[in-house]
């Protein structure tokens, strides 16, 4: 028996403003593609020079709008989008996240991917990597031929 050998490529991606400041200062790549998969690396709801939206709403929204760019840098939509994890940041003690959260983050599912559901991981955490971060979303996506 003789062994095939494949060779996917991986290919890692990094993005205008924010995706190229974080490259710089942390050296992380914003995505990789492997064959037809995507993965991203968190994304926090911050502006192309790393500042974070004023409000949870904003923050959110605009989260959401960094992962449809780096999954476009990438090759995918939201569309190809199969599982979502999400990062809140809740109070020491807390026993729920909230609907403050979930609320937006369901009207952002509907309005970016209609009909399909993916998969879906939410965590409540006490910190993020920036001080006046309260989400991070991380996506992995399966682009359809």
């Amino acid at each position: 028996m003789s062994e095939v050998k494949s060779e996917t490529p991986v290919k890692f991606f990094v993005t205008p403003g924010a995706g190229a400041k974080l490259h710089s200062m942390l050296h992380y790549s914003q995505a990789v593609r492997i064959g037809d998969v995507v993965e991203i690396s968190g994304q926090g709801g911050w502006d192309d020079d790393i500042n974070i939206a004023a409000n949870l709403e904003a923050e959110i929204v605009q989260a959401f709008d960094n992962v449809e760019t780096v999954l476009a840098a990438a090759g995918a939509t939201w569309r190809d989008v199969v599982h979502v994890n999400s990062y809140h940041k809740v109070a020491a003690g807390a026993d729920t996240i909230g609907a403050e959260h979930n609320d937006v983050f369901a009207e952002q599912y509907r309005a970016r991917m209609g009909d399909r559901s993916p998969i879906w991981t939410q965590t409540g955490v006490t910190v993020l990597g920036a001080p006046d971060m309260h989400v991070e979303i991380r996506v992995r996506a399966v682009i359809r031929k």
